[in-house]
C-alpha cells in the first residue's frame, strides 16, 4: 500500500533512532533524503540499502509531482532530514500537504527533535509555548522580536553559531536584559550543554566563550 513516512533520524546520538524507524527505513521502496551524502553515513550505520534520492529546499518543488506519481501506483516513501523530525525547519512540509491533497496516506513516526529536549531541561512552563523555527533572517525580524516582548507563553526558537551573540543582543534590545534564557547547544552529542541566566549574563557568557553546534534557545514568557 502507498504511504509516505516522515522518519526521524538521531541529531546527535546515533542510538536515539528507534528499532521502528530502522524497519521502515529497510522496508520502503525509496527514501528521500536532505542530504544524501549526510544520511548515506547513517544508512551505512543502520545497514540499511534502500535507493535514497535527494530532497531538499532547493529542488522540492521541482521534484513534487514526481513523488507523488510513486506513491500514487504503491510505493512506500520515507522521508528523511539531515538530523530530527523532517518538516521541523527542515523540508517535508510541501510533500505531506501535496500528499493530505491528493488523498495519499501519511505517518510520521515519533522520534528526535531537538526542540523538545532543551524546553524540557530549561526549567520553564512547559504547559504553553510557541515554537518559532529560524528567525527571519532580515526582512520581519524586528516584528518578530517586538511581538516577544509581550508574549506570555514559553518562546522556543533555532539560532545558528554565529548568529547567537548578535540575537542575544537584539533581545536585549527588544525584550530586556533581565528576561530569563535557557540556551542548549550540541543535544545528545559529547560536548552537549545548557546554559541558564538573563540575557545580559549571557550575552557576557557567549562573548568570553566562542559559541560552536547548533543553538535551541528557551526564552521565558512575560510575566
Amino acid at each position: 500500500m502507498s504511504k509516505l513516512f516522515l522518519v526521524p533520524t538521531p541529531i546527535g546520538n546515533l542510538e536515539d533512532i528507534t528499532l521502528r524507524a530502522i524497519r521502515i527505513l529497510k522496508e520502503s521502496d525509496l527514501i528521500l533524503a536532505e542530504d544524501t551524502r549526510t544520511s548515506g553515513k547513517l544508512l551505512k550505520h543502520l545497514d540499511v540499502n534502500t535507493h535514497m534520492q535527494s530532497f531538499h529546499m532547493h529542488n522540492e518543488h521541482k521534484m513534487l509531482d514526481r513523488i507523488i506519481e510513486k506513491l500514487k501506483m504503491g510505493s512506500q516513501i520515507a522521508m528523511i532530514s539531515d538530523a530530527g523530525t523532517p518538516g521541523i525547519s527542515d523540508p517535508g512540509f510541501l510533500l505531506v500537504r501535496a500528499c493530505v491533497e491528493n488523498g495519499i496516506p501519511t505517518e510520521c513516526l515519533p522520534g528526535a527533535t531537538a526542540l523538545i529536549p532543551a524546553l524540557v531541561q530549561s526549567g520553564f512552563p512547559t504547559d504553553r509555548f510557541i515554537f518559532e523555527g529560524f528567525l527571519p533572517p532580515k526582512k520581519g525580524r524586528q516584528t518578530r522580536l517586538l511581538s516577544w516582548a509581550e508574549e506570555t507563553k514559553t518562546i522556543v526558537f533555532y539560532e545558528s553559531p554565529h548568529k547567537i551573540a548578535k540575537t542575544l543582543l537584539q533581545l536585549q534590545e527588544f525584550v530586556g536584559g533581565d528576561r530569563k534564557l535557557s540556551v542548549s547547544r550540541e543535544i545528545s552529542k559529547k560536548f552537549e550543554e545548557t546554559v541558564r541566566g538573563t540575557v545580559d549574563e549571557l550575552i557576557v557568557h557567549f562573548g568570553e566563550k566562542a559559541p560552536k553546534g547548533e543553538f535551541v534557545v528557551i526564552l521565558e514568557g512575560k510575566k
